[in-house]
């Protein structure tokens, strides 16, 4: 049988080379030519009990770009330069195998305290000293000097950019003491590199300037800060006690069961995908536990704007869509929650790719509505104004004939399913709108029409949060309304067709990108309580200053109705 070994490709016609094998060191430095725009990294032969392989690149200024990791069931990588970008400076590529003693600790089950210390340490020297791009920041106060092809690529929005930023205490030079060899020639070293990976906010694939309905998040006012954000909200506990999700913002947070969800994907530091993408949150104590190497299968690549929707009567969450730096997603992954596997599906019939759509569930069925999508260029990227739905049964998609007066093209928007015979669609934006408006669909006569509401509605705002609250309200907080991130709160009544601003503490933090869901908890506000109840769950998101949250807030959903009736 063939002995364990990791290879890389370098550039387009570049032969395989072999970095690390089976008997020879855990770690390889490799310097990149300048010429190299595309890296593809792979794994061959029995993993045995090794774990992963983390594959990282960093330049001279020691700035890391996580391209992610290689894994049993996720045994190809590639990487490719955006456009602007220019390697001036050496640029080195860190290739680290886990395994051994940790494969017998972490394999299938990772232990917390192990993690924690790994990766939270990870996390809080990220937060100490490196600045933040929030989804909504534009390229002007960063310490990195950008080169910018054209107007302002990098400030659009809603769609993704690069991997995960890592921040490590090895640097370029000194992960070359302990590599087992070097590869290739280290490109001469300069003065001025121009680091525009770093100022980039996330963009969807081919998206520029002066496209797409992320332009609202474009304003030159719009600024970044240095980081805050996990390193305050955690505290000084040492990082061995601190077991939770990096700061991050467009993850999705999915219920699958009365006291468990599952938290996937995300972008923070750096405009760069997080390295511990998937969770799993215990809401008996509010506990994290990190599920990445839970599941096996083929995990979904490393995404934003996806959605992740679970369906009770088979017990399966259905991840579809989302973007990653230039690449958007049409597939469908699937993780069933009772063998813990992923598997990709094969699906017939057509979806375009889709970013920042919504996905409701309905009598076992997807409804995807919306979403930023890609068009050939020259043509801007534009956004959606359709209904896709995906049949799990028949692994087929299909566009239902729909009725009535519809919304019009939007993505950031928010979907609720009411009384599980109605889609209740709110806000989002279109290059340069952005919405308040609400649309209902009826999924008994599949028809949509416009809700003329009353009271005091939110304002316009995409990539806000949305939650159920009964079987006749919903609630809107926060999101992006094309200059700040917002901390109010509403709740619409669809008996009364009425919006009422409500006042709570525990949401005023102006945050948008985020995730919020309610469950069933047990004396989570009250220790006396021996009932369940319904809470508000708040996780993540960013505040358009340069700060991603890592923090979990609960506010029990009797107390939200209680501000409406006073409000």
């Amino acid at each position: 049988m063939e002995d364990f070994g990791v290879y890389a490709v370098f550039g387009m016609d570049g032969p395989p080379q072999r970095l690390l094998s089976a008997d020879g060191s855990c770690r390889v430095c490799v310097a990149v030519p300048p010429s190299v725009h595309q890296m593809v990294l792979y794994s061959s032969g029995p993993w045995g009990q090794r774990v992963c392989v983390n594959v990282e690149l960093n330049d001279a200024d020691r700035y890391p770009i996580t391209i992610g990791k290689l894994t049993p069931y996720n045994k190809c990588l590639s990487w490719e330069q955006w456009e602007e970008e220019t390697w001036k400076d050496s640029v080195i590529l860190n290739v680290t195998l886990e395994g051994g003693d940790l494969g017998q600790v972490l394999k299938g089950k990772r232990k917390r305290e192990q993690l924690g210390k790994e990766d939270d340490e990870d996390a809080l020297t990220k937060a100490g000293g490196e600045e933040n791009i929030c989804p909504n920041t534009a390229r002007e106060k960063t310490t990195l000097v950008r080169k910018v092809k054209g107007q302002t690529k990098g400030s659009q929005k809603p769609v993704t950019s690069g991997p995960d930023a890592k921040n490590t205490t090895a640097t370029a030079n000194g992960a070359g003491r302990e590599a087992q060899g070097i590869v290739g020639r280290t490109p001469p070293q300069s003065a001025a590199r121009t680091k525009s990976r770093q100022a980039k906010t996330p963009t969807p694939t081919g998206i520029r300037g002066s496209e797409i309905p992320e332009k609202p998040s474009r304003p030159s006012s719009l600024k970044t800060y240095p980081k805050a954000g996990v390193a305050s909200l955690r505290g000084c506990l040492p990082a061995a006690q601190v077991v939770s999700p990096s700061g991050r913002w467009g993850q999705t947070l999915c219920p699958v069961d009365a006291r468990t969800a599952i938290l996937i994907g995300g972008q923070g530091v750096r405009t760069q995908f997080c390295k511990d993408p998937m969770w799993k949150l215990c809401t008996e104590d509010l506990s994290w536990v990190a599920a990445e190497t839970l599941a096996e299968g083929p995990t979904p690549e490393a995404r934003i704007g996806h959605t992740a929707v679970y369906d009770p009567a088979s017990g399966r969450i259905f991840v579809f869509g989302g973007s990653k730096n230039k690449k958007w997603f049409n597939d469908v992954h699937i993780l069933d929650t009772q063998s813990w596997k992923w598997t990709m599906v094969e699906a017939q019939g057509k979806v375009p790719p889709l970013a920042y759509h919504s996905c409701s569930l309905f009598r076992g069925e997807l409804f995807v509505l919306g979403g930023v999508f890609p068009r050939p260029n020259p043509q801007p990227d534009g956004c959606s104004d359709s209904l896709y739905i995906f049949d799990p049964h028949l692994s087929i998609w299909y566009q239902p004939i729909v009725t009535g007066d519809a919304p019009s093209a939007r993505s950031g928007h928010s979907a609720c399913v009411m009384q599980e015979r109605k889609i209740y669609v709110f806000g989002g934006w279109d290059t340069p709108v952005c919405y308040n408006d609400m649309y209902m669909l009826d999924l008994g006569l599949m028809e949509f029409s416009a809700v003329k509401t009353s009271g005091k509605a939110p304002s316009p705002r995409s990539w806000h949060g949305s939650a159920v609250l009964s079987d006749t309200k919903f609630l809107i907080h926060g999101g992006y309304n094309g200059n700040d991130a917002l901390g109010d709160a509403f709740v619409f009544d669809i008996e009364s067709n009425s919006w009422t601003e409500v006042t709570l503490p525990q949401l005023a933090v102006p945050r948008a990108g985020h995730s919020i869901v309610t469950m069933e908890t047990a004396g989570l506000h009250d220790a006396s309580a021996t009932d369940s109840g319904k809470s508000l769950l708040v996780f993540g998101g960013g505040d358009n200053e340069g700060t991603f949250y890592s923090d979990l807030t609960t506010v029990a959903v009797e107390e939200v109705l209680e501000a409406m009736w006073r409000a």
